[in-house]
């Protein structure tokens, strides 16, 4: 079987990899971040994320962010809503689409959320109607649908069940993610083939941790399923809360890097991820957590 000869990648560096950083980031880098990966040719950056400053002190400044970074037509800035008061902020920040999220694992659900996979669901149907309603994009994002970290094994059923749930509430696009990073390539094959049976493989995303380095191997499953759009996050910023010290998203510039390797294109400008990366790495005080993107910068400082 062929592989697609073109990917769409979104950066979730801004909203997925910054929130859980410790110390406070000023709003003008975050924007920076956002305006850098906007002019590398992203055509979807998940910016910001409306949820109580409460449980993410990170992410406060959200409606700042959306209203200083510089848009360009025709990309989508997703935002991360959890009820209706998150859309409503989403709304008036002009978001282009708004994430809904659920697990695909039970326990955590429970643990995470304090209710079941099917009540978490059915919270979010006003956010899905509202959303259809003034003609945003609706994106549904699945957590661990290849193991969890209180429960273990998840089967592939579990993650399809989630995702026909998600395609009734109207999602255009569905996320599944490997939230601890414990998949395989088998695994992978496994859940995206269950997940294709409730909606198109077209529009289902792959969102892989890195925290046992199968990310690469595991993306490179999911093109021999056909999957065509991926998740990743500059200089790999994100943890992985769920297993101590290990990194979380797989890194952007690695990802790249392979894309262009297997003359996948993604219209996307190496070059300058590696340059945000660096940026963003700087400001946090510490190396990227991404090996394409350091050698790059090493090469160039030669």
């Amino acid at each position: 079987m062929g592989l697609p000869r073109k990917v769409k990648i979104i950066d979730v560096g801004p909203r997925d990899g910054l929130q859980n950083e410790k110390e406070t980031i000023p709003v003008e880098v975050k924007v920076e971040l956002v305006d850098r990966l906007t002019d590398a040719g992203f055509v979807n950056i998940e910016a910001a994320s409306f949820v109580s400053p409460k449980w993410v002190p990170q992410m406060a400044t959200s409606a700042e962010v959306m209203a200083r970074i510089r848009r360009k037509p025709g990309v989508i800035y997703s935002v991360l809503v959890p009820n209706m008061k998150g859309f409503e902020a989403a709304l008036e920040a002009k978001a282009d689409e708004v994430v809904i999220f659920g697990a695909a694992s039970e326990a955590f659900s429970q643990r995470n959320i304090n209710c079941s996979i099917a009540e978490s669901i059915e919270r979010f149907r006003d956010v899905a109607a509202a959303a259809k309603q003034h003609n945003i994009r609706l994106r549904g994002s699945i957590s661990c649908t290849m193991g969890c970290p209180y429960q273990g094994e998840v089967p592939p059923e579990n993650t399809a069940d989630v995702v026909r749930r998600l395609r009734d509430l109207g999602c255009d696009e569905i996320d599944i993610a490997d939230t601890i990073g414990v998949a395989t390539p088998n695994k992978v094959k496994a859940v995206f083939e269950a997940a294709g049976r409730e909606f198109p493989i077209a529009r289902l995303a792959g969102h892989f941790h890195d925290t046992y380095g199968q990310a690469l191997a595991n993306i490179y499953a999911a093109l021999e399923m056909n999957v065509e759009i991926f998740h990743s996050s500059t200089a790999g910023l994100g943890g992985c809360p769920y297993a101590k010290g290990a990194t979380g998203n797989v890194s952007t510039e690695d990802v790249l890097y392979m894309m262009k390797g297997l003359g996948i294109e993604t219209g996307i400008d190496l070059d300058k991820v590696v340059d945000a990366g660096q940026f963003i790495s700087a400001h946090l005080g510490r190396k990227a957590v991404s090996r394409a993107g350091n050698a790059i910068a090493a090469k160039r400082a030669a």
